[in-house]
């Protein structure tokens, strides 16, 4: 499945357009990763708790926008956004929504997209030096 922040795919033509579609998920943090994180800032750097913390959120609510995007026959979804709120005090939701199409090759094999495995690989966080 192509998925892109983009309002169209380049190499590719709109043919039909499913709807909206959209994935969420809430977390709270961890007291391992709060006290980590309240130390951490007396000292200054990266909050790596929290960056993991937001990797897997991201991960997870492109997943579920990704499985609502098959269950409505679409191979695209263009416009991806993400968008984060506090729902309660340690708890935050991360939303990512877009627009599930279908698309098809324009003919010009130049301009296609190669990447098509859906969620981007995330690489790994380095280890604290």
């Amino acid at each position: 499945m192509i998925v892109v922040n983009t309002e169209n795919v380049p190499g590719y033509r709109i043919t039909a357009v499913r709807g909206l579609v959209q994935g969420n998920t809430v977390r709270a943090k961890h007291l391992g990763r709060d006290i980590a994180a309240s130390l951490k800032n007396l000292a200054g750097g990266e909050l790596r708790g929290y960056t993991e913390l937001l990797v897997e959120a991201r991960r997870e609510a492109i997943e579920r926008l990704l499985m609502q995007a098959q269950q409505l026959g679409a191979n695209a979804v263009v416009n991806v956004r993400f968008s984060t709120s506090a729902v309660t005090s340690g708890a935050a939701e991360l939303y990512a929504y877009g627009t599930a199409v279908i698309v098809e090759p324009d003919g010009d094999p130049r301009t296609q997209t190669t990447d098509t495995t859906g969620v981007p690989e995330v690489p790994p966080l380095p280890e604290p030096s």
